[in-house]
């Protein structure tokens, strides 16, 4: 259990432990420094700062307590050592997961990058070293990049036969825009901090010496805002600039999911951790695609709208006739008038709670923070189970 393998609370102010091996599980996973009005977090997971769940669910945890402090006005998050901000997802965790598993995984992953970018405090991230993968979209989460020069950014994920699945489709297309998003995507290929600044997905490039004091500076200066103003400004830039967030990460996860049962997934995967060249199964003949994505069946507006408005004069129907007289005539799939009759039963109210629900999970930190600690129980940072699915984010 994550409750049992949690560390001891100790924060980088601290005398250090011995590093001896057989100590290595004495210490936190995420080390914690003040300085004034910030709150530093420090990855540690020697010796690239990997994202166990452990590590997320301890993440998520420290986020919590320092957004309900109201003596933190931000967050700095950075790594330890001097290999990595983070190298991202744990492979050993993941190479055996099914389908369901990698959902519930990719859930949790979302769910602390969401914690990030909803949280109340402005939260900059200070990047040295790899930070691929897991490590890039828990960065993206972020309000502020800050890169030191020997920085190095990527989303392998194509190189192992899956995508990225904490939110970094969603994300990093926001910040970069759709054809540099598919050229880091697709290609899988490293990128030096100068490029990253340049597509626009940093705010800066310090010195490596410079960095943390370069983070705590932009800190120290956010903390001199208006507390409840800076939320309100880091929430409106949120939704203007990707109001469907919830979801785009909804996609990405059941993409991320099905991608679980392929054999790329699994040689790749394995390949990787036993540090050779992937042989990927030739596919060309796509013998064994999975009807579930999307390019399968993308589905027909027309057809969904008049089998949803026959369904509705006549009863459930897995299979209503093609072209009745009965199935009404659609002229295009933005016929409003024609869908709205399909849709006319579920009612305004169903709808604004609908939409309220949304926003609610959307921008609730708390409610992410829930979806980020709930499977398992993590300690002190519990929330009480109750009787939600465990495998979907709330």
């Amino acid at each position: 259990m994550a409750a049992a393998r949690r560390r001891s609370a100790r924060t980088l102010s601290e005398p250090a432990r011995p590093t001896a091996a057989a100590d290595a599980d004495a210490g936190p996973l995420v080390l914690v420094e003040r300085r004034g009005p910030v709150a530093i977090l420090t990855l540690n997971n020697p010796p690239v700062n990997i994202f166990t769940t452990a590590v997320l669910e301890e993440l998520a945890g420290q986020v919590l307590e320092l957004s309900e402090d109201p003596s933190v006005r931000a967050l700095v998050l950075t790594g330890a050592g001097d290999k990595a901000f983070s190298g991202g997802a744990d492979i050993k965790e993941m190479v055996r997961m099914d389908r369901e598993e990698a959902s519930r995984h990719s859930a949790k992953g979302q769910a602390v990058a969401n914690l990030l970018e909803r949280s109340p405090l402005p939260v900059i991230a200070a990047v040295h070293g790899f930070c691929l993968g897991g490590g890039s979209e828990i960065s993206q989460a972020c309000d502020f990049i800050i890169a030191a020069d020997n920085a190095v950014f990527g989303q392998p994920e194509i190189n192992i036969g899956v995508i990225p699945g904490w939110g970094g489709s969603r994300r990093l297309t926001r910040a970069i825009g759709a054809a540099r998003a598919r050229d880091w995507i697709m290609t899988g290929e490293k990128v030096p901090a100068e490029k990253a600044l340049q597509d626009g997905l940093i705010h800066k490039i310090v010195p490596r010496a410079k960095l943390l004091d370069e983070a705590v500076a932009l800190g120290e200066k956010l903390a001199t805002k208006p507390a409840v103003a800076l939320a309100a400004c880091k929430y409106a830039v949120n939704q203007a600039s990707d109001a469907s967030r919830l979801m785009g990460l909804e996609y990405e996860r059941e993409l991320w999911g099905l991608l679980f049962e392929t054999e790329d997934q699994k040689e790749g995967m394995r390949a990787f951790l036993e540090k050779r060249p992937a042989n990927f199964p030739d596919q060309r003949d796509w013998t064994r695609r999975k009807p579930e994505f999307p390019w399968e069946s993308p589905g027909n507006p027309l057809e969904s709208a008049r089998v949803l408005a026959y369904q509705r004069s006549n009863g459930p129907s897995p299979s209503p006739p093609r072209s009745p007289a009965s199935l009404p005539t659609l002229k295009s799939p933005y016929d409003v008038m024609a869908l709205a009759e399909a849709y006319r039963d579920a009612g305004q109210r169903a709808f604004d709670t609908f939409f309220a629900l949304m926003r609610s999970a959307s921008d609730s930190y708390r409610t992410w923070t829930q979806a980020a600690l709930r499977d398992p129980p993590m300690g002190r940072y519990a929330r009480p189970r109750t009787s939600e699915r465990a495998d979907a984010p709330r």
